[in-house]
Order: structure tokens, then C-alpha cells, then sequence
């Protein structure tokens, strides 16, 4: 089988790859047990500058690989150019951290004291081989915010990108290299997914973290489940966007057009059910709508583009099928709802909102992955909770309100991994990251996420 680079902006097929046998592959594991087995003995120094150098490399080379990015995918070209300098942000910040994240643990004495140890301490140890199955959406994010904690607590890493993505996961497979780290220390697997799971099987792989559909969630999570193995899954998410009378309105109809496209509209993480209470409907409704409206949408390489194509034609028809299905039972089109006129040579769709929603709609339980938004007026509080948590998604939440009682309902009562209030969700090296219900589980980023492959040990010493 072979991959491709096809430009979604024009649908042309600019370069194919054939993908690795199994000789290839058997080497890349083997390559990746062995060198686990000395450079997880390596300290947390020599860990950071091979990181720090990394970052600098790739702070060299953002505005080639967004251009790679933008051409693989389709995001705006500012905005693939600022995932490349967030990733370099990443390894900087875990090249500083690491070592005090992963420091030993020193339970008080007094809690351990009938244990009849002289010491007893925790100490976090890599597992080893992790594979990656990784997505097309944040082809670089999604990838650096796994590799610099993994790599900097001792693990190794074998990438499965997507297979739209196969000049992002090649420079992947090289910067590491480029900056020092011994060839087996991280590697992309040019494969399909059809073999993913031989490789999750295989005795070498000590775990495996997937960022991606439900669908491929459950078969690596089946996989390795079986083998009784590690897994950190990040899924879907159809994250609501809580709008109550107190918030700042105009403020909030701002945050949502961005929190609704960005990565035109393809990010587990975007807003994409607008939950607004009765009493300012209409004025959110009318300025989000209007805001969305005026979004120009074009050539992702132009600087005057708002919103670029899908990264796909299947994920187009995919958001097609859900728009036509509630406008077919009912569904009011504020704006868009149709391919945009003289952009019909790639995979392009109008910024939509739509309002009237119904829970007999697919929209109304399916993740939208596209620039469309959906929008329900909620008649209070304790309603606007049952609507956000209407859904099996569980990743994210943004909520609007300057009422500290508010607040604080929804923080105990949103059945989701963040809730971000006047602002919208976002992922940061410091914060933790992740999802429950069909969201996933285990978190990456921050602290938890670097442990999450290790070997959290405890060291048990006897009294005299």
C-alpha cells in the first residue's frame, strides 16, 4: 500500500510514499527495545539538552514544516506556524520540569511507620517502548506533547501518524535524530492501519497512547487490553459552550467564532453545541451568528484566510450528512450550510450555525468535525447542566458567567475533563489534558501526563 500528501485546498495528489514492510517494521522494534534498554539509565540532564536541542531545531525549521502542515491538512498557515513554536514551548517546558516532576516521592514517616521500614520512597521508572497512534488535526502537536514527556522520562517511541500526514511524521521521525537522541529513541512507523495492531502485540511494546476517532480508540484499547497493556486514549469530544446572563456578551460571541473554527473547525477540543440561556439568546445568537458569517474562507496559504478546506473529502460528506439530516427534520440554517461558491476544486464548507436543534437529529449526539455550530436556548441553570451533559463526549467544556455560585454548579456538576470559564478551552505543558465518558481516559500533559508512562515504584527498605 502507499500514503499521500493530498492538498485539500486543491484535492491534487502532490506526493505518495510507499508504506514500511514487515522487515522494516520488525527492525524499527527491535532498534527501539535495544536502545530503551541504555538510554533509560541516561539522567535527567543529558535527557534535557538533547530536548532543549531538539526545540531549537525545530524553532528553526516552524515556517517549512508549517507550510507542510498547511499543505498536508489544510489548517491557515498562521495557525500551522503557531502549533510548530507551541510544540517548542513544550519541550522546553518538560526539558526544565522533568526532573523535579519525576523526583521521588518521600512518604511522612509517621504514615509509614507500622509498615516496619527504615525508608520507603516512590520512584516513577519508564516503561518503555510506547507506541503513538496519532492524528491528522494537530499533525505536530498532538505528536511533541507525547515524545518530550515520554522521552524525558526515560521511555522510547514508535509513531503511527496518520496516513494524510506522511511529511509531518517523517520530519518527526528526524528531529529527534537531528538533535542527538540515539536512531531507536523515537522513529515513525510509515504504516496503515491495518497494522497497528501487530505492533501493539508485539512482546516490545510496553504500552500505547492513540489520539483519535472512537472507533480506532476501541480497537487499540481491545488490543491492548488483551495484552494487559498501558493505555492513554484521547477521543472525540462535542464540547458545550455555556452562555448565562451575566457573562460579558459580546466578549463571548467573539470567543466563540474562534473556539468554533479553529483548525477549521476540526479539533477534539473546539466548541461546538452553544448552550445560551433564554434571557440573551437573541443578542448571542445574532452576533455569534454574524461573527461567523464574515469569516472569509479560502487558500489556507493566504494570510487572509480565516477558515481552509477539510483535511479530507470524506470528512466533508461526513459533515454534509449531519448538517442535511437536521435541516431535514427541522433545523434552522442561520448562515452557511453549503459549500462556498468558486472553491470547488478542494474540500471546503461554509462557517455554519445552526438553531432549533432536536435530540431526534444526529447532530444532536455526533461529533461535528467541521466549522458548524449548533444552538439551544435553555430556559435556566439547572437545564443548561442537562444540555451540556447531554452527550456521550466528555473532553472539554466552556461556560460564561460572572456569578460565583454558578460557578461553582457547574464545576461540580459538568461531566467533562476541563471546564474553562470567559475563555475558551485550550491545551498547555502545564495543564493536565483529557477526556471522560467516550472522551477517553488518562491525561497527558502537566505532571500527570508524564507519569502516565511510568513505573510508579515503591522502594521498601527494612528497619534494623
Amino acid at each position: 500500500m502507499s500514503l499521500a500528501t493530498v492538498n485539500p485546498a486543491t484535492g491534487e495528489t502532490v506526493r505518495t510514499f510507499d508504506a514500511m514492510g514487515p522487515e522494516a517494521v520488525e527492525r524499527c522494534l527491535a532498534e527501539a527495545a535495544e536502545t530503551f534498554a541504555d538510554y533509560r539509565t541516561t539522567g535527567f540532564a543529558e535527557r534535557s539538552r538533547l530536548l532543549l536541542r531538539a526545540a531549537e531545531l525545530l524553532e528553526a525549521d516552524a515556517e517549512d514544516i508549517a507550510r507542510t502542515m498547511t499543505l498536508e491538512m489544510g489548517k491557515p498557515l498562521a495557525a500551522a506556524r503557531a502549533e510548530a513554536l507551541k510544540c517548542v514551548k513544550a519541550m522546553r517546558w518538560y526539558a526544565e520540569r522533568a526532573e523535579s516532576l519525576l523526583a521521588d516521592e518521600h512518604p511522612a514517616e509517621a504514615d509509614v511507620r507500622d509498615s516496619g521500614a527504615a525508608g520507603v520512597r516512590v520512584r516513577y521508572r519508564p516503561l518503555g517502548v510506547v507506541l503513538a497512534v496519532m492524528p491528522w488535526n494537530f499533525p505536530l502537536w498532538q505528536v511533541v506533547r507525547f515524545a518530550a514527556p515520554a522521552l524525558m522520562a526515560g521511555n522510547t517511541g514508535l509513531l503511527k501518524h496518520a496516513s494524510n500526514v506522511p511529511q509531518t511524521a517523517l520530519y518527526l521521525g528526524e528531529l529527534f535524530h537531528r538533535a542527538g537522541f540515539p536512531r531507536g529513541c523515537f522513529q515513525t512507523l510509515l504504516i496503515g492501519s491495518g497494522a497497528v495492531e501487530a505492533v501493539l502485540r508485539d512482546p516490545r511494546v510496553a504500552a500505547a497512547t492513540l489520539t483519535g476517532s472512537e472507533p480506532a480508540g476501541r480497537a487499540v484499547a481491545a488490543a491492548a487490553g488483551d495484552e494487559v497493556k498501558k493505555t492513554v486514549l484521547e477521543l472525540g469530544g462535542s464540547d458545550p459552550f455555556v452562555v448565562m446572563p451575566s457573562a460579558d456578551l459580546a466578549q463571548a460571541a467573539r470567543t466563540a467564532v474562534t473556539a468554533r473554527v479553529q483548525n477549521n473547525g476540526q479539533s477534539c477540543i473546539a466548541a461546538k453545541r452553544f448552550i445560551v440561556h433564554t434571557d440573551v439568546y437573541e443578542e448571542f445568537a445574532r452576533a455569534f451568528t454574524e461573527g461567523m458569517a464574515a469569516l472569509r474562507v479560502g487558500d489556507p496559504m493566504l494570510a487572509d484566510t480565516d477558515v481552509g478546506p477539510l483535511a479530507t473529502e470524506q470528512g466533508r460528506a461526513d459533515l454534509e450528512e449531519l448538517v442535511d439530516d437536521a435541516v431535514a427534520q427541522g433545523a434552522e440554517v442561520r448562515c452557511g450550510g453549503r459549500r462556498p461558491p468558486g472553491l470547488e476544486r478542494g474540500w471546503f464548507y461554509e462557517p455554519t450555525v445552526l438553531a432549533g436543534l432536536t435530540d431526534r437529529m444526529r447532530i444532536d449526539q455526533e461529533e461535528a468535525f467541521g466549522p458548524v455550530a449548533t444552538l439551544y436556548r435553555v430556559a435556566d441553570l439547572d437545564e443548561a447542566v442537562r444540555r451540556a451533559n447531554h452527550t456521550p463526549f466528555g473532553l472539554s467544556s466552556n461556560v460564561w458567567t460572572r456569578d460565583e455560585a454558578e460557578v461553582e454548579r457547574f464545576v461540580r456538576d459538568l461531566e467533562a475533563g476541563g471546564i474553562f470559564f470567559n475563555g475558551m478551552t485550550a491545551s498547555h505543558p502545564a495543564l493536565p489534558f483529557g477526556g471522560v465518558k467516550r472522551s477517553g481516559y488518562g491525561r497527558e500533559l502537566s505532571g500527570h501526563g508524564i507519569r502516565e508512562f511510568c513505573n510508579i515504584t515503591t522502594v521498601w527498605r527494612a528497619g534494623a
